[in-house]
């Protein structure tokens, strides 16, 4: 049950090239937008889409597997957990976000049509 207390997991397409950053200690992170679509009937019967944007961060070999396959467009399921964090822009006005920390993706679809992995 501990799993349930801060769980998230859903699937969408990536939205843009990943961000790979590399540390000198070795740690690697990829920082990632997901979108999220959902569909409704309004009441003209018209078919609604409704799209909503996740800023996904992996760490490790999760990041090498973003870095490697998924690419922006490509079709993939993530598990993790919602990471609240804060910081400050310029101007010192403090910001807070909240990003989900993928511990596991799940390569779905094709990228660009191609079912191979590049």
């Amino acid at each position: 049950m501990n799993t349930l207390r801060n769980h998230v997991q859903f699937s969408g397409n990536v939205g843009g090239e990943p961000q790979i950053t590399n540390f000198e200690s070795g740690k690697k992170v990829a920082r990632f937008s997901l979108a999220t679509n959902e569909f409704y009937k309004n009441d003209q019967g018209e078919r609604i889409q409704i799209t909503d944007w996740h800023t996904i961060v992996a760490w490790g070999k999760t990041a090498d597997i973003i870095e490697k396959y998924a690419g922006k467009g490509k079709e993939i399921g993530v598990t993790g957990k919602l990471k609240p964090r804060s910081y400050e822009d310029k101007d010192g006005v403090k910001h807070y976000a909240t990003e989900v920390e993928a511990n596991e993706i799940l390569l779905l679809g094709t990228k660009n049509g191609n079912n191979s992995a590049e």
